[in-house]
């Protein structure tokens, strides 16, 4: 598992290259939006961010001491780079499918599939309120489907077959086939986890 210093270094890196690009590129590329200032906003899950340039600061939008994961503003900074205005695709792949993912297919699993299985596979309908929190739009597949804009540009989907006594639940999370022009399937595995586990702790307010 990365520790807090990998995180703190890969945003370092991840700064000093966006440092190279003006402002205006990077809005329109990653379809962030701008602020007077030099400042971009980003609503992230349930929450809003302001990220300040050129040093990509990150400030939540609602103030307080509500901090901001590393984790999360590092995958935001690698969306930031990946994004080169390409369009979305509309075409839609597994996580298996996205080049170079075979070696973290495990950490996929256990950081997104296994645990949207454990929470919702026997009550799929527990998961509808905290997807349209998160700006869900249902989709016409398995007993439960939503689509979601975690980002931007890459737009992910979530399946649910509710398990029964004599099948287990079953559950699928495709992506749109543009997904690895922008993230490392690292990023990708970290995105779909972040997402079904901000689902799990709304479903538990």
């Amino acid at each position: 598992m990365a520790r807090i210093d990998d995180y703190s270094n890969a945003k370092k890196i991840a700064v000093a290259t966006l440092m190279e690009h003006n402002f205006e590129t990077i809005a329109q590329n990653s379809g962030l939006t701008p602020l007077t200032g030099d400042t971009f906003r980003l609503d992230f899950l349930d929450r809003s961010y302001r990220i300040n340039y050129p040093h990509f600061d990150f400030a939540d939008e609602k103030g307080g001491a509500n901090e901001i994961p590393l984790q999360e503003q590092v995958l935001i900074l690698h969306y930031m780079i990946g994004c080169s205005g390409r369009k979305i695709s509309d075409n839609w792949i597994s996580y298996r499918e996205i080049p170079g993912a075979g070696f973290y297919f495990s950490a996929f699993v256990k950081r997104a599939i296994d645990p949207l299985k454990k929470v919702f596979g026997t009550h799929s309908a527990g998961i509808v309120k905290p997807a349209q929190m998160l700006k869900g739009t249902p989709i016409e597949a398995g007993d439960a489907g939503f689509q979601f804009s975690v980002l931007p540009k890459t737009p992910l989907q979530l399946i649910l077959w509710e398990g029964d006594d004599e099948f287990p639940a079953e559950a699928n999370i495709l992506f749109d086939q543009t997904v690895g022009d922008i993230l490392s399937p690292e990023d990708v595995a970290w995105m779909a986890g972040m997402l079904v586990y901000r689902l799990i702790a709304i479903s538990f307010r």
